[in-house]
């Protein structure tokens, strides 16, 4: 079967379960992933969010609110804080 092929047929579940691998570091059971583990499911996950999400789903997604510096001013305004 064609890694594409495979990607393709995977479950939102096990997708979860490999998003949560790479933010844990381990899979369900306990178990470490070692650095080869990580590098294949991120690029598992990256492939699966370009196939079957829409942009705003990926990992990393900025609006373009986020992204506009526009909003933001040059210069903070200074804020009073009292403590009591």
């Amino acid at each position: 079967m064609e890694y594409n092929q495979l990607i393709a047929q995977l479950t939102p579940e096990v997708y979860l379960r490999l998003k949560t691998a790479i933010e844990t570091g381990k899979w369900p059971d306990g178990r470490v992933l070692s650095q080869d583990q990580k590098a294949s499911c991120l690029e598992a996950v990256l492939r699966y969010q370009t196939m079957k999400l829409d942009a705003t789903q990926h990992s990393g997604y900025m609006s373009d609110k986020c992204a506009s510096t526009s909003s933001v001013p040059e210069t903070p305004a200074e804020q009073v804080i009292k403590i009591h």
